[in-house]
């Protein structure tokens, strides 16, 4: 980070949208201040999109005189049930607040806001490091306000309470959520009394909804090294009351003196590798509950040690209550992870046998378009400490993606249909809609898969001609 005076923070701040709130806010009459991330992401040195400004006075009556003199294409948006204002132009979007203060019932994230002054607004902010304002009235314009030293928590990596942390916490629990989101985003080290008030407060974040509690899971997800955030969620006892089922992998049970690896740590160890190369959301999703299943298949055999047969398909059917709990979206992207979650041991069932075509072919058949994206996820799921194992099943990885290319170039597999339909076998030997049916039409299937005709329209008829045949059928005469 790079550490500016106000002089510097004034050119920084030298742009048409501040001059213009700058001369707004002067004719007005009112002291103005831009406030929490813009001001934090200046001096990270990290491109700032919102601007979140701050009224010691009305903020809507700012936002709809600046709304004024930003002219033709803005729109404001006011919410006078918070005392806020939106102003849009362009890619321009300024949130505009009246300076407040806040108290709180315990049942309820929801403050009872009063008029306040900036000191009481930044009282009231959740990390000393979003609780910077730097003023943009003419005469001041440029001055850093920073009453609780966030600019040495930037500094320092330091994420730290303005107040009292229990206080912070107590009052809006989500600010827990936010506390390690904001660590895990930026790479900071959160201060030990804040960490042991997180702990303290853990059992408040049952008022906060799931909704929002997602959010902010997907933004520890979306983070560099999201490991971090999910270690710091366990540690300070949130994880099991918000995600059990991830809390669930956690430890190791030996037997005879074999132990099987942490699921948990594993888990985040394969959403970090797949960070590292993706930033897709619900392919890091499926990362991390890939082995969600492990702990209800897991048993001991004395003869082969633990095993957990089939975990793939039981982690499968575990998603759509995981999502909904989550309130998750139950649509396409939860059958998305669904899909990555039961087809992630695929691919490495085939590299550790023979890769024949056959095996190939129905990987790619049943991934589909997403073939790209399990592969990735397969990959990254490698993590042995062995490393000439690792090395040669990355190398088989290699193999398998050749073929993959190869078959589709030749076979065009990928989310391909029979070339001979149910309707088209039903007139061919005049059945009804039965089962024989739906066995002919999967032997075709069965039969292009395994490369025993190819993927065009007449040997699938040929082939369902034999295979007729075979259950008394001959074709009807036109």
């Amino acid at each position: 980070m790079k550490l500016y005076s106000d002089e510097e923070l004034a050119g920084l701040l030298d742009k048409p949208e501040f001059r213009l709130l700058s001369e707004t806010a002067d004719r007005l009459g009112m002291e103005c201040y831009v406030v929490g991330g813009y001001v934090r992401d200046l001096f990270l040195e990290r491109p700032g999109k919102d601007i979140d400004v701050v009224v010691v006075g009305s903020g809507i009556e700012i936002a709809k005189a600046f709304g004024k003199a930003l002219g033709r294409g803005t729109s404001v948006s006011v919410f006078r049930t918070f005392g806020t204002a939106q102003v849009r132009r362009g890619s321009l979007e300024v949130e505009f607040v009246g300076a407040r203060k806040e108290s709180y019932r315990h049942d309820s994230r929801n403050p009872i806001v009063e008029d306040g002054t900036l000191e009481d607004d930044q009282n009231r902010r959740d990390f000393t490091i979003n609780a910077m304002a730097i003023c943009l009235n003419g005469a001041r314009f440029g001055e850093l306000v920073d009453p609780f030293d966030g600019i040495y928590d930037l500094q320092d990596r330091i994420i730290r309470t303005p107040l009292d942390p229990d206080i912070t916490f107590s009052d809006d629990p989500l600010r827990m959520m936010r506390c390690i989101r904001f660590a895990t985003q930026l790479n900071f080290y959160i201060e030990d009394e804040t960490f042991s008030s997180l702990e303290r407060n853990r059992d408040r974040i049952s008022i906060i909804t799931r909704e929002r509690i997602a959010d902010e899971l997907n933004k520890i997800i979306m983070s560099p090294i999201p490991s971090k955030g999910f270690i710091d969620l366990d540690r300070c006892g949130l994880l099991p009351l918000i995600f059990p089922e991830l809390a669930s992998l956690e430890g190791v049970e030996t037997v005879n003196g074999k132990g099987h690896k942490d699921v948990f740590l594993h888990s985040l160890t394969v959403l970090d590798n797949v960070a590292r190369r993706s930033d897709n959301l619900w392919l890091r999703w499926a990362a991390l509950l890939h082995d969600i299943g492990k702990p209800r298949t897991k048993k001991w055999d004395a003869s082969h040690g633990w095993t957990f047969y089939n975990h793939n398909l039981a982690g499968s059917h575990m998603i759509p209550t995981i999502f909904r709990n989550m309130k998750l979206p139950q649509n396409e992207k939860m059958k998305y992870v669904q899909k990555m979650v039961e087809l992630h041991m695929r691919p490495i069932n085939i590299v550790d046998d023979i890769v024949t075509d056959s095996a190939v072919r129905r990987l790619l058949f049943d991934a589909g378009d997403d073939i790209d994206d399990l592969m990735l996820l397969c990959e990254s799921d490698i993590t042995s400490r062995n490393e000439m194992k690792k090395q040669r099943l990355l190398e088989n990885f290699q193999i398998v993606r050749q073929k993959l290319k190869d078959l589709e170039e030749r076979d065009r597999i990928r989310n391909f249909q029979p070339p001979v339909d149910g309707n088209e076998i039903m007139e061919m030997f005049n059945l009804p809609p039965t089962a024989i049916v739906g066995q002919l039409k999967n032997a075709i299937k069965d039969a292009i898969l395994d490369g025993i005709i190819p993927n065009e329209r007449e040997a699938a008829v040929g082939f369902l001609i034999q295979e007729a045949e075979k259950n008394g059928l001959k074709p009807v005469s036109r």
